[in-house]
């Protein structure tokens, strides 16, 4: 296992390891566990995350996939469905909107919010108006909706000229806008990974959380980590490491360089628990 650059990482590891059927270990899906692609629907977690959550998931409270994405997608891409030893796996789709369990195989899902049925009819004129670059792309993620610039030819040009304009479209329909990598996500206020992940610990009442990300979607996650340490709950914040976001490894106790990384990290803890 790396070593955490920090003392309350260390001090989360510690307390993972000493006592791991308390434990939340919670992930990100796109960037953490699945390469980020240039098509959405083409993302596919890497061959070793099964695996190693399998091997890992019988030790622990709880894995817990937390990810904007909606839960039978995630739970497609990740392949996570109907494989042994993933019965303790939760999926947090729409920032917890939505749940799906493995041990029932079932979603369950709050009502969307009318904001986000308003985006998506006006977005597509709207972008036409603001001049949106060649190559933008909208993805309807059912109770969001994503405007992606990675495809465009300045991709971070496109990004910067969209930012403001959408925040403000955002903002007259009662949502709000998150920015990612090469990404800007309108969806309902209230509820984000670190509302998600704080809930999901307090239901499982975990001594000990693990929580890794890659994007700035994953701060208020980290933010969460940071706040139940306070309350005397330890943590490790793990950073799937990229070149496009560098806010996330400023606030890890641990950067690993990307997916694979990260599922080697999650194999050593399944070896270390056993």
């Amino acid at each position: 296992l790396p070593d955490p650059a920090t003392p309350a990482g260390r001090d989360g590891l510690a307390a993972l390891l000493a006592n791991p059927a308390k434990a939340v270990v919670a992930l990100d899906f796109d960037g953490t566990l699945a390469e980020i692609t240039a098509d959405p629907e083409q993302s596919r977690a890497h061959p070793a995350a099964v695996p190693a959550i399998a091997a890992l998931a019988p030790h622990v409270a709880s894995v817990a996939v937390i990810t904007g994405r909606p839960a039978a997608t995630a739970v497609e891409y990740g392949g996570f469905a109907g494989v042994t030893g993933l019965e303790h796996l939760v999926v947090l789709g729409h920032y917890g909107a939505e749940r799906w369990d493995a041990a029932t195989g079932e979603v369950t899902a709050a009502p969307e919010h009318p904001g986000v049925t308003a985006v998506r009819a006006e977005l597509p004129g709207f972008l036409d108006e603001a001049g949106a670059r060649p190559g933008t792309w909208v993805e309807d993620k059912g109770r969001a909706v994503a405007v992606h610039t990675r495809r465009a030819d300045d991709p971070q040009a496109a990004f910067d000229a969209l930012h403001t304009p959408l925040a403000a479209l955002a903002t007259r329909h009662g949502l709000v806008l998150e920015p990612g990598r090469m990404v800007l996500e309108l969806r309902p206020p209230g509820m984000d990974k670190g509302v998600a992940l704080a809930g999901h610990v307090r239901d499982t009442g975990a001594t000990a959380v693990l929580y890794a990300g890659d994007d700035l979607g994953d701060l208020p996650a980290f933010a969460a980590v940071e706040t139940l340490r306070a309350e005397g709950v330890p943590g490790l914040l793990v950073c799937s490491g990229s070149a496009e976001v560098t806010e996330v490894a400023d606030r890890a106790d641990l950067t690993v360089p990307g997916p694979a990384a990260v599922t080697a990290l999650l194999a050593a803890l399944a070896d270390a628990t056993r």
